[in-house]
């Protein structure tokens, strides 16, 4: 994909994520290719490997390494950044790993969670490789460790997103900045009070950024959050003000991250949602994504 031409170089990005970068003075040809039908379930791509990039961009504060598994700690900011990470084999039979499990998050002040991935038919590995699938589920239920909060991994190409732009969407009005504000952690909902903690996760990744619409009291009538994370962008923290809602803001802050995104060379796109958000769900299905695998957590 050509994803810049600019002071004399071109940039690519190939379908690995890796990125080209050759003199225009080297181009003797070139032509437009059509984009490829698009695909049912997005990009191509394994769930240890969306597992590993989504990891990545939600940080915790800290973490430990348990043999494959990564056990991770932020003062109880989100689920995500303060549970284990089941990437394979602990090193441990598993009732010892369960047991240092339960006392690290208990030296910590925390619950013992464990975040177990289960495919949907689709995503191939999801129970091997992201986080144990079924097997593991099995394990722990016996064990007495309750479900608790289920997720859905969707993907989706990355342009489409980007060309909602030019639909009219004002995507100029977005503030892109590499921090986050006061008023957007306002507006966030998950954040509650703006902890060490919370900033450190939102504000960790690889190439992170946040985007707002000012409202007209001054206050942000939507934000959103993406991470660049080589040809992935992932999208979290999308949220409208209550008096700005059934405006097209969701897709407005999409867009324009989405369009930063492309600029830094990625292609494709992840998100997370909860399998009951049915606006989110409708907001993210017509922007072209779809569910890769699923994932819940289990409570010690």
């Amino acid at each position: 994909m050509l994803t810049s031409w600019d002071a004399g170089e071109i940039r690519l990005t190939r379908r690995n994520g890796e990125v080209v970068r050759i003199p225009e003075s080297a181009v003797v040809a070139a032509k437009v290719v059509p984009a490829a039908p698009a695909r049912r379930r997005g990009p191509a791509a394994s769930a240890a490997e969306l597992t590993r990039v989504a990891a990545r961009g939600w940080p915790p504060v800290t973490s430990e390494r348990l043999g494959d598994w990564t056990l991770r700690a932020s003062d109880g900011f989100t689920s995500r950044a303060n549970s284990v990470l089941p990437l394979g084999d602990p090193g441990l039979p598993l009732d010892a790993a369960l047991a240092r499990v339960t006392r690290w998050y208990g030296e910590r002040g925390l619950p013992p969670l464990v975040q177990v991935a289960t495919g949907t038919g689709d995503a191939g590995d999801a129970g091997d490789a992201a986080g144990g699938g079924e097997a593991l589920a099995a394990e722990l239920d016996a064990r007495g460790w309750a479900a608790r909060r289920a997720a859905l991994l969707q993907v989706g190409e990355l342009a489409p997103v980007a060309d909602t732009r030019a639909a009219g969407n004002g995507a100029e009005r977005v503030e892109l900045s590499r921090t986050a504000s006061a008023g957007w952690f306002a507006l966030y909902n998950r954040a509650g009070e703006l902890t060490p903690a919370a900033r450190t996760v939102l504000e960790g990744g690889p190439s992170v950024w946040f985007a707002t619409v000012p409202g007209t009291d001054g206050a942000p009538a939507a934000i959103g959050r993406c991470v660049v994370d080589g040809r992935w962008a992932g999208f979290a923290a999308v949220e409208v003000a209550p008096a700005y809602r059934r405006r097209g803001l969701a897709t407005t802050v999409m867009a324009a991250l989405a369009d930063r995104a492309l600029q830094e060379g990625a292609s494709a796109a992840y998100l997370q949602v909860e399998p009951d958000n049915a606006p989110a769900l409708a907001l993210y299905g017509a922007l072209g994504f779809a569910t890769h695998h699923a994932y819940h957590y289990r409570l010690g």
